[in-house]
Parts: structure tokens; C-alpha cells; sequence
């Protein structure tokens, strides 16, 4: 990306917060539908890799229902980014009736426990509202990790935006950020990580919907080192204002094995906890990337 495209990026996303938290919200709701079914009827590249990914979560899917699911799966995606841009101007109180968990024991009784909770979440729904909820209505700041976006400025939006909401907000730059995140966990602070997708060299190898990809170590390592407990967690929205959740019960550590061996079958753990949840709503799973590594490799292929 040019410097130039860079900040056109920074300045559509500035506008966005500038003005789309100010729109009333029938009009702001009738806003994202109407962008999401446009850049879905242009059936770009992520549309297109949004029906491939579908593909694989409703294997038995006929191309109308893939092309149906697709479009309400960027109605959701734009949903998740209205809401993002408005949050910062809700109430305390309209944040905590915005989100709605099952199971949500196995958080509040591991965070009881004084022994650090990891929150292992894929790209569904909107994490950082669930992530505001919990700041809010549990009362319970958290750590979480961004990845460094260009431009630096829109990176620093993203930051000063989480932080705003009540999250500590750490760089992913290597293996810099888990010592700290180590520390938040063994003082029985909570870590919250978006991790269905790490196409890195140290990704760990699991099966997906049948296939290959890689997702982080991240998570399974940091219960390892710390003795935290690891929790999957899916989010999905329905036909009212309120987003629904659910905690999946813990990833234990395994009794036996090498740490790799461990952190693969945790990971492997998340997957499957991961799997069930999108597959029950796979309209808000917003993947619009190349996740299993067939599809990297023949890309990697046709470019070559």
C-alpha cells in the first residue's frame, strides 16, 4: 500500500467514527445493510473468498444457499463495524444489555479462582463489544494483542479505540507481547485473543472443517506456562439489538506429553470448540481470507 492509499485508509476510518457514531440508529442499521449488499452484489475478492471459506462450514450447501449465506455474512460483517464505530458513544448501560452469554460460569467461576483466564475467541460477531461487556458488566479490564496495521496512525486509532473501552492493548510484534501477558495471567488477570488464523511459522497445525490450517500457539502456551484456565468462546448475532455468546467449557492441559505435543492437542481443543460455533451460525463468521492451507498453497502456485 502507498503512502497515499494509506492515508485515504486512515481518513475513512477517522470519518467513520467521526460521523457514523452520530447517525441516528435506524439510519446508521439501514447504513451498513445497504454498503454490505452493495460490495456484495460487486462479488469482489472477499466476497468471493467469504463463499469459498462458507463452502467448507456447509459442505452439502448448494451455490444459492453459499450465495445466500454470503450476503448475510456481510451484513453481519458491517454490522460488526457500525457497531464498532458507534460504541465509543454508548452508555455504560446500553453496553451491558448489548450482549447476552451462555454458560457464562465458566468465566466468572475461573476468574474467582484467582489463577488467570485466557479467552480464546474466532473472528465472530463483534469481540470488541463482548470485550466492552465484560470491562462493563463484569467490571474486569483485560489484556489483548492487535496487530500492527498501516498506517501507523490507523493502528493507533485502533489502540486508543480499545483502550477507550477499558483494554489493555499490547503490539503483536513476535513473541514480544507474552511475557506481558504471561505476567497479567499469573497476577489472575483475564487475556482475551482472536485466534482462528496464523499462517506464521509457528502456527500450529489442526484440522478444520475436515482440512489443514494453522491457528496460533499462542493461547495453548499461555495456560501452559501459567496455569491459566483456556476458554473458547463464539459469538453470533440474531434478529434483535443484542449479541449472543457463548463460553465453551475449559482446554484442559494435557497430563502427558512434550509442551509442542500439548500445546497441539490444545490447539487442536480450540478448533473443535471453534468448528462448533461457526458451524451452528456461519453467517457471522467473518473470514474473508485465505485460512486453510490448500487455498495458500494454490495461490502461492498461480502466482509463482
Amino acid at each position: 500500500m502507498s503512502g497515499a492509499q494509506e492515508r485515504v485508509t486512515d481518513s475513512l476510518y477517522g470519518l467513520g467514527w467521526a460521523t457514523v457514531k452520530k447517525l441516528p440508529e435506524p439510519v446508521a442499521q439501514r447504513l451498513g445493510r445497504t454498503i454490505a449488499d452493495t460490495v456484495w452484489k460487486r462479488r469482489g475478492k472477499g466476497v468471493l473468498r467469504l463463499e469459498a471459506n462458507l463452502a467448507r462450514v456447509v459442505p452439502d450447501a448448494t451455490p444459492q444457499k453459499l450465495a445466500e449465506l454470503s450476503k448475510a455474512g456481510m451484513r453481519s460483517y458491517l454490522r460488526y463495524w457500525m457497531e464498532s464505530f458507534r460504541l465509543p458513544a454508548w452508555s455504560r448501560q446500553r453496553i451491558k444489555d448489548s450482549f447476552a452469554g451462555q454458560d457464562l460460569h465458566h468465566l466468572t467461576e475461573g476468574l474467582a479462582a484467582g489463577k488467570g483466564v485466557v479467552l480464546a475467541l474466532p473472528h465472530m460477531g463483534n469481540y470488541d463489544l463482548a470485550g466492552a461487556w465484560v470491562t462493563t458488566k463484569l467490571e474486569t479490564p483485560f489484556t489483548t494483542v492487535a496487530e500492527r496495521l498501516k498506517p501507523e496512525t490507523l493502528y493507533d486509532r485502533f489502540v486508543a479505540y480499545r483502550e477507550g473501552l477499558g483494554m489493555e492493548v499490547l503490539p503483536h510484534t513476535g513473541g514480544s507481547a507474552f511475557g506481558t501477558l504471561a505476567r497479567r495471567l499469573r497476577a489472575g488477570g483475564l487475556v482475551c485473543l482472536v485466534a482462528d488464523r496464523d499462517l506464521s511459522s509457528s502456527g500450529v497445525e489442526v484440522k478444520f472443517f475436515g482440512e489443514t490450517t494453522r491457528m496460533p500457539a499462542g493461547p495453548a502456551m499461555l495456560a501452559q506456562h501459567t496455569g491459566a484456565l483456556l476458554l473458547p468462546v463464539t459469538l453470533w448475532y440474531d434478529s434483535s439489538s443484542v449479541m449472543r455468546g457463548r463460553v465453551h467449557p475449559p482446554v484442559d492441559v494435557p497430563e502427558t506429553g512434550t509442551r509442542a505435543e500439548k500445546t497441539s492437542v490444545m490447539t487442536q481443543a480450540l478448533a473443535d470448540a471453534f468448528a462448533t460455533g461457526i458451524a451452528d451460525h456461519p453467517e457471522d463468521w467473518h473470514m474473508l481470507q485465505r485460512l486453510w492451507l490448500a487455498d495458500l498453497e494454490h495461490f502461492e502456485e498461480r502466482s509463482a
